[in-house]
């Protein structure tokens, strides 16, 4: 038993994995994730610590010696947080000065001012989708629930016709578009282009986001028909400001690094050729890293001056920034590592040769892989980055679209029905005022018309490109 996993870990070459085998893999893998669930849910330990006990046991199930184990999970582990980590950071810098600055405010009271009536909810899932490209999912919540709740008692709005839009937006692009840690780790452990999957993530969230947000919210109300709760409205960043920056300027700089990765897989589509300097250029300006990093430098001047910061306190506002990703760069790197004991174990093969037998399409697997370990989480970063992990093997043989595809297909299916053991259900249900019954209602089917709706536009996707 140990001699055949060694033989994995050690080899260059995956070896041939008997029936046996197979059922010691699969083994290894359900309790590997089962204590995981139990570490999370039970013992609410930090889902780094979880990560990283999991990844242990799952080598040591899977027999493999214990410093082998290590090995595979430490170089995932720093291989993870080396690809995204920095991108991670750059968006949480970026997200901190949109906020302080008030630019974030500046776009939402310039979108509500043009909007009123049928078409404030149309407005709200805008405004969530533009916030949302750089900031991460809890953050976003934070930002605009001042935002939803003013707006639905000052206009007399259902609590979910204008909340459910807003949360649609922000949901949307935290599970499909990077640069969000989920679909950044997975792009990584699958070798997608940034760019094609973005564009396709796009196109996906789109219809998506429509459907699950103000189409939804209609019924929504009329489940749940609650008015905004009677406290005071947290204070907003602009309210202690006395001016902030314009919205042209401000929306130009949330979109800079979208544009640079876009135009990227654009010129990559038009002019296939490595040694062209015009491909060479976009490739070094369409990168991820120099796209956020410009758009942080930009928005210095862009959001950082027109709020009147000085040197010190664009300086505190890149502090704040980053204090709090600790947490999500130990959660993405453990989930890396968790993925490189899978693959070095044999998982990924033997989910090959196994899937080879099955007449389930890839990109359905891997939205189900997913949902499963989604349900059993209740995080959607651990389901991306451990289904990444599993489903990596099938992307070797896959075109460059189905690729992005896969990603998104990941990316839908760890949205999957969030319920009691996701940090989000609790944080929707206690800002909105709801029981767990109405959060259920409104928020859970929320996310699962999300997943299945782009989980279906993946697939459909799949066959035509």
């Amino acid at each position: 038993m140990t001699r055949l996993s060694v033989e994995m870990l050690a080899a260059d070459a995956p070896a041939p994995i008997t029936s046996a085998g197979h059922a010691q893999l699969g083994i290894a893998v359900l309790v590997g994730i089962a204590v995981i669930v139990l570490l999370i849910t039970k013992f609410k330990l930090h889902a780094f610590l979880a990560l990283t006990i999991g990844s242990l046991v799952l080598g040591a199930v899977a027999g493999a010696p214990l410093d082998k184990a290590i090995t595979s999970f430490t170089t995932g582990l720093g291989s993870t947080v080396a690809g995204v980590g920095v991108l991670i950071a750059l968006g949480a810098i970026l997200g901190k000065l949109l906020a302080d600055s008030g630019g974030a405010d500046q776009i939402v009271d310039t979108i509500l001012a043009r909007a009123g009536g049928r078409a404030m909810p149309w407005a709200m899932v805008l405004i969530a989708s533009v916030i949302g490209l750089p900031l991460f999912f809890e953050v976003g919540i934070v930002l605009l629930i001042p935002v939803v709740l003013m707006v639905a008692k000052r206009g007399n709005y259902s609590l979910m016709r204008i909340g459910i839009p807003a949360l649609a937006g922000l949901s949307v692009m935290h599970g499909l578009i990077p640069p969000h840690p989920g679909p950044l780790v997975a792009i990584d452990a699958v070798k997608a282009n940034l760019g094609v999957t973005l564009a396709l993530g796009i196109l996906v969230a789109i219809p998506t986001v429509i459907i699950a947000g103000p189409l939804f919210s209609k019924v929504a109300a009329r489940w749940v028909d609650v008015p905004a709760p009677e406290r005071m409205l947290p204070q907003r960043a602009s309210d202690e400001l006395g001016r902030r920056p314009g919205f042209g300027a401000t929306l130009a700089t949330v979109l800079l690094p979208v544009v640079l990765m876009l135009a990227k897989a654009l010129v990559d589509i038009v002019i296939d050729d490595t040694a062209d300097r015009t491909q060479r250029a976009f490739d070094v300006i369409g990168s991820p890293l120099i796209a956020l990093l410009a758009a942080v430098l930009v928005g210095f001047f862009t959001l950082g001056r027109p709020a009147g910061f000085t040197k010190d306190r664009l300086q505190q506002t890149v502090d704040k920034g980053l204090m709090p990703i600790a947490g999500i760069l130990l959660i993405v790197g453990a989930g890396g590592g968790f993925k490189q004991t899978l693959i070095d174990s044999g998982v990924g093969q033997m989910i090959l040769d196994v899937s080879k037998d099955w007449s389930i399409p890839a990109l359905l697997l891997a939205w189900l892989i997913a949902v499963a370990i989604r349900l059993a989480t209740g995080s959607a970063t651990v389901a991306t980055v451990s289904a990444a992990g599993l489903v990596a093997p099938l992307a070797a043989d896959m075109s460059t679209t189905h690729t992005a595809l896969l990603v998104l297909a990941i990316g839908a299916g760890s949205l999957f029905f969030s319920q009691v053991n996701d940090a989000g259900f609790w944080l929707v249900k206690e800002y909105f005022g709801l029981s767990v019954g109405q959060t259920v209602k409104t928020w859970s089917v929320m996310e699962t018309i999300i997943s299945v709706v782009a989980g279906g536009l993946v697939l459909l996707l799949s066959l035509v490109i």
